[in-house]
């Protein structure tokens, strides 16, 4: 099951980015400076006592030539149709609003949980002017400081206490997978050339609230899968629907949802700031990735040494995602379409894959003595033994003597002598450094 998705709404200037920025913190679900994920996002993952969530910035989602108002309800309408649960930030230093009334009452209809926090609650004089805010009608305002981090301990328990209720898994043994990408690469033509080439579908599965249709299909070789819908935009006419921004909040809720993500990129137009926006979150999400390059049939005297140039080209964009496989289709001629669902299942039991703790030490201890661990201020690293604690992705805790005397490059280093004995295609890998008790 996808995580909740948590929306912050409110007028401009009254902390939004700020608050969104305090929660989500270091807690992003990987946090490494990795060469190549940007990180200029709207939507992350956070986590508030061991329950994980995602964040939306609606402030972010740029809605030009319209006016403030208009532009602040239609955001509200993107947490409305988007969002779990809805945090209402206002400001106490300048009261209510007309702003704040129109969106609260927007809110209101829309019988979304919405917890309201009073931002620039900085010093405990200010805490009496929260008590105006009851007349917005959404209930308890909880006084906050987003620059300095007070009071958000209690805005969050209130925030988890109003979660949806978990649902059942789908079988284990089914693929769950999305089509990823800018508009007009090929997302729906690759779906239907692969429901329409060997598959039989078995249903259209509608989501609860938001309309987005996955579609179960079995493969020729009876392996189940479930396309996660991408689309997701149904309702004509709103003006926010032509923002990247948002197309790209959608895109991130399918990989939330998915095992294996496809990115997929249009060969005609070549790798834009989008494709690594999507392409970063499925990396930091710890999804599966696949790299689908559609529309080759267009390229003009194509042969080898052009696939060959534009796979150079993708892992110098995209050095995040060395990992993931890259596959050159036509969704028009059905051009080698036939090699992503084998591919898909691949990445998948990669993804899934488990070593035995002894073989993965014995991995581990070669390493050290083909590069002995480095010393620090005359302390030298100790590395004592490795432990895999999960799949999906999988990840490694490595106990050491002391982790701040592990450097990341050493830590990477590790990282790929694991990858290099085992195949580990198309999936992330956690390595984690920790101090042994």
């Amino acid at each position: 099951m996808a995580n909740p998705i948590v929306a912050i709404v409110g007028r401009p200037n009254v902390g939004k980015s700020t608050l969104f920025n305090r929660i989500v913190g270091d807690r992003i679900s990987i946090v490494e400076d990795t060469p190549g994920v940007t990180r200029d996002r709207i939507y992350a993952h956070a986590e508030w006592l061991g329950k994980e969530f995602n964040l939306i910035d609606t402030g972010g989602i740029e809605i030009s030539d319209q006016p403030l108002v208009t532009q602040i309800r239609q955001q509200a309408e993107v947490a409305i149709d988007e969002a779990d649960i809805i945090i209402l930030v206002v400001n106490v230093e300048n009261g209510i609003t007309d702003a704040d009334e129109q969106v609260a009452q927007l809110l209101y209809k829309s019988k979304k949980p919405v917890v309201l926090a009073v931002n620039k609650v900085d010093n405990p004089e200010r805490r009496a002017d929260i008590y105006d805010f009851y007349s917005l009608g959404l209930g308890e305002p909880y006084p906050v400081s987003s620059v300095h981090g007070v009071g958000l301990g209690d805005m969050l328990d209130e925030v988890i206490k109003r979660f949806p209720e978990e649902k059942a898994k789908p079988d284990d043994d089914t693929i769950r997978f999305s089509l990823i990408g800018r508009p007009n690469v090929g997302k729906s033509s690759i779906v239907n050339a692969m429901l329409g080439e060997q598959r039989v579908i078995v249903s259209d599965i509608a989501g609860t609230t938001r309309d987005a249709i996955n579609t179960n299909f079995v493969g020729s070789d009876g392996q189940k899968y479930t396309m996660v819908d991408t689309a997701g935009i149904k309702k004509q006419g709103k003006l926010y629907e032509n923002t990247e921004r948002y197309a790209l909040m959608r895109s991130m809720k399918a990989i939330d949802d998915s095992d294996v993500v496809l990115v997929v990129l249009n060969a005609e137009e070549g790798i834009r700031e989008l494709d690594k926006h999507v392409a970063g979150y499925a990396h930091e999400a710890g999804r599966a990735v696949i790299i689908v390059v559609n529309k080759w049939d267009t390229i003009p005297d194509r042969d080898q040494r052009t696939m060959t140039d534009f796979t150079n080209l993708i892992r110098q964009e995209f050095q995040y995602l060395a990992y993931a496989p890259i596959i050159f289709v036509s969704a028009k001629t059905k051009q080698r379409l036939n090699k992503l669902p084998a591919m898909i299942q691949m990445v998948e039991a990669n993804h899934q894959r488990r070593i035995q703790s002894s073989v993965l030490n014995d991995v581990l201890m070669d390493a050290l003595a083909a590069n002995p661990t480095p010393t620090v201020n005359g302390k030298r690293l100790r590395v004592y033994y490795a432990t895999q604690v999960a799949v999906a992705p999988p990840t490694f805790v490595i106990f050491v003597n002391d982790p701040d005397l592990m450097h990341f490059s050493y830590q990477r280093y590790l990282e790929n002598r694991i990858r290099a004995a085992f195949d580990f295609t198309g999936t992330p890998i956690h390595v984690i450094k920790r101090k042994r008790k």
